[in-house]
């Protein structure tokens, strides 16, 4: 399973808000998915590396399930 832990923890270590996030580009429903660990596509995965200037594995850890 994917999670996205490592968002919020990424986000508050470079003191990035949600309303940052929106303002970028990030619609409101992409972060209910996000807060849930459900699906998003790579567009957003990738507009989220360039809002928080992180590599990938700094918002998304998989998960055994």
């Amino acid at each position: 399973m994917i999670v996205y832990n490592r968002l919020w923890n990424t986000m508050a270590l470079k003191g990035v808000t949600q309303y940052k996030l929106i303002t970028n580009g990030i619609s409101h429903s992409t972060l209910s998915r996000l807060k849930k660990n459900q699906t998003v596509n790579t567009d957003t995965l990738d507009k989220l590396c360039i809002i928080l200037k992180c590599n990938i594995e700094d918002i998304v850890e998989y998960i055994e399930e």
